[in-house]
């Protein structure tokens, strides 16, 4: 399983995090009454959104990574949980998008999803 680059932060800025539990329920009408719910499955992605503050060289890094080693974000890697610290198993849901921190700095905004 490919890692998380060492180079790039193992943490994200707590400004712009966000993680959302997985929807494991399926919702049935009944002719009369509230619907019927039931667990669909145990196993769900849970989908993160993380912002890292990257140097220009950072920003290069995560660009091979996304790109190259990844290709193109259809494979899967594994990095430390943001909020817990174990490792997980993630994928990128689409693609890094970078916004000018001033100077040499880039905030890279994240899409991903933590695989059961």
């Amino acid at each position: 399983m490919t890692e998380w680059p060492e180079t790039l932060p193992q943490r994200p800025l707590a400004d712009g995090y966000t993680e959302e539990a997985p929807d494991t329920l399926i919702r049935s009408p009944t002719d009369q009454g509230p619907e019927k719910i039931r667990r669909r499955t145990s196993a769900a992605p849970r989908n993160l959104r993380v912002s890292y503050l990257l140097s220009a060289q950072q920003t290069a890094a995560l660009d091979a990574f996304y790109l190259d080693t990844l290709k193109g974000g259809s494979l899967a890697f594994s990095a430390p949980h943001p909020r817990g610290g174990a490792v997980v198993e993630m994928r990128f849901l689409a693609p890094p998008v970078y916004e000018s921190a001033g100077g040499a700095y880039f905030r890279a905004a994240l899409q991903l999803e933590i695989l059961p």
